[in-house]
């Protein structure tokens, strides 16, 4: 069977940056490209040159991209030419090989949001392709609001496309804009189009995610005949966001029907990095993942249900839709006080840790944690909090370094500006073999802001371990969550700690105490000393 060609455009450099609390740098906006093109995407648009000064510096120097790097504007206004429009100039003179263009086809917003004509607007919209056409690059006409226009006026919405189309439009992006049409309507209208004379090879389809319905939406529209799919790394977009290519691209490769009818550019091998290109993103952002995200979260593949993990020991497919590692993630099965030894040894085995179904360390384990959770652990999501208790109890955790003390202090003070300002300082001393060490660091942010006490510990336990400091030089805190478990007199902070490292592990532990410092600390051990296990540090003499 002859697969037919998909192609994939990724609109986070424009569309994702109108998401609430982005705000990409022009250095971040390269790095992003960058991610995207390693994941072999088609199409990068990298936003709209002139309209403002950030995309006008990316423009200035564009990133070197094996994909089509796209500009992005708006068709020429009425009362002006194609050619003396300075707006679309901007566009045009970003020099890209493409040019995706906005413009109405909806009938309401021609007269009421751009108050003119729909024979202006038509007008507009031929000229415009026309002009990119002439120029020898490659026109997207962005038809803003086509599936409300289409409900509205379907013989307004197909006059507008057509228009761009005949033009010279390359291809026509039909755009769910306001995120409220439901899979079975993308279905019936792009068929429509494709019957009134615009091949599906010639069709993109752009959904966002006000209906939870984007991605589903987009794979309507793909069966229904259209053969450019649009969206962003981690649906980021406005509102509710855009359809996700971090669920899209897996779909589209390993689900039938899709794997076998399509062809795109992603690779395999690049598909094994969409985990690690969604973190960079999130980094970039400095935004928390989302656990529960399909394919790419912390959670995606993780086994809680004591059932669940026996069948998984026997064969993965039975509780797993596809193998964790065609996308760069890896199976969790957590451990609770609800969990069995069947979790337990399963967990143990993920951790290179085989332990036989008789051996009196398993029942002692399954008892510590459910005395330690009554305390108010949580080893769930604690997976390398768990791992190291479970070492202690088989006698297989070594001792890296000890904390023989530590002192936190939060000074509040007037700066150089008068103003009043928090610092927290933290003095650390450790123990390496027969080496004291003491670290001191503060916890003042690259802006000049107190990270807080935490943040200070964090900085002084990891400053100078030794012989172990190149192990963790790469491991770097993403999040830090803090619960109350009790209330009044009684109340315990829970502190949960996730980590990452340069080698795109990632993972989190607990710490549990009245203090809040205190249960960070502890998680924070924890955290290195699960690190220097897994990268084969040998322990301290």
């Amino acid at each position: 069977m002859t697969k037919e060609r998909l192609y994939l455009f990724d609109t986070t450099l424009r569309d994702g940056a109108q998401t609430q609390g982005v705000q990409f740098s022009a250095d971040e906006k390269h790095q992003i490209a960058a991610v995207l093109d390693d994941l072999g995407l088609d199409y990068i648009e990298g936003g709209w040159p002139g309209a403002n000064p950030t995309d006008t510096a990316f423009f200035a120097k564009p990133p070197k991209t094996r994909a089509t790097f796209t500009a992005f504007g708006m068709t020429k206004r009425a009362g002006r030419s194609a050619e003396n429009d300075d707006v679309l100039s901007a566009v045009m003179n970003a020099g890209t090989s493409a040019v995706c263009l906005v413009g109405k086809a909806h009938d309401f917003h021609v007269t009421t949001a751009l108050g003119i004509s729909l024979d202006e607007n038509t007008e507009n919209l031929r000229a415009s392709f026309a002009h990119i056409k002439a120029q020898g690059r490659e026109g997207l006409f962005d038809a803003e609001h086509f599936f409300d226009g289409y409900k509205a006026n379907p013989d307004y919405a197909l006059k507008a496309i057509h228009a761009a189309y005949d033009a010279g439009a390359r291809w026509i992006v039909l755009c769910d804009t306001n995120g409220g049409v439901l899979p079975h309507e993308v279905s019936e209208i792009v068929t429509a189009v494709i019957a009134s004379g615009i091949p599906g090879d010639h069709l993109a389809i752009h959904t966002h995610n006000d209906t939870e319905n984007a991605v589903a939406n987009t794979l309507a529209a793909v069966l229904a005949g259209a053969r450019q799919v649009q969206g962003t790394l981690n649906g980021l977009g406005e509102r509710c966001g855009n359809a996700n290519l971090t669920t899209l691209i897996p779909t589209l490769l390993l689900k039938e029907p899709y794997a076998s009818m399509f062809e795109t550019s992603v690779t395999p091998e690049a598909l094994r990095g969409l985990r690690r290109a969604s973190r960079l993103l999130d980094d970039i952002l400095n935004r928390v993942p989302a656990k529960q995200a399909p394919y790419v979260g912390a959670s995606a593949f993780a086994h809680k249900s004591g059932l669940h993990a026996s069948a998984i020991a026997k064969d993965p497919s039975t509780y797993e839709h596809i193998d964790p590692a065609s996308v760069g993630n890896s199976r969790i099965v957590p451990m609770s006080n609800q969990a069995g030894q069947s979790n337990l040894r399963a967990r143990l085995l993920d951790a290179g840790l085989e332990v036989a179904a008789d051996d009196p360390a398993l029942p002692r384990i399954v008892e510590r944690i459910k005395e330690r959770e009554a305390q108010g652990y949580a080893y769930d999501t604690a997976q390398a909090s768990f791992e190291l208790l479970a070492r202690e109890e088989l006698g297989t955790l070594p001792q890296f370094f000890e904390v023989k003390r530590y002192r936190v202090t939060v000074e509040r003070r007037k700066n150089k500006r008068n103003q009043m300002v928090s610092i927290s300082e933290a003095v650390v001393v450790t123990k390496v073999g027969s080496k004291k060490m003491l670290n001191v660091s503060e916890s003042q942010g690259p802006d000049g802001s107190d990270q807080g006490p935490v943040n200070a510990l964090s900085r002084a336990l990891a400053k100078d371990l030794g012989p172990y400091q190149t192990i963790i030089d790469d491991m770097q805190l993403v999040d830090f969550k803090v619960r109350i478990t009790n209330g009044g007199t009684e109340a315990v902070t829970r502190v949960i700690i996730d980590c990452e490292d340069g080698q795109g592990r990632s993972w989190s532990t607990v710490g549990v105490s009245a203090n809040i410092v205190d249960a960070s600390f502890d998680a924070l051990i924890d955290a290195i000393n699960w690190k220097l296990i897994r990268d084969g540090a040998q322990a301290s003499t």
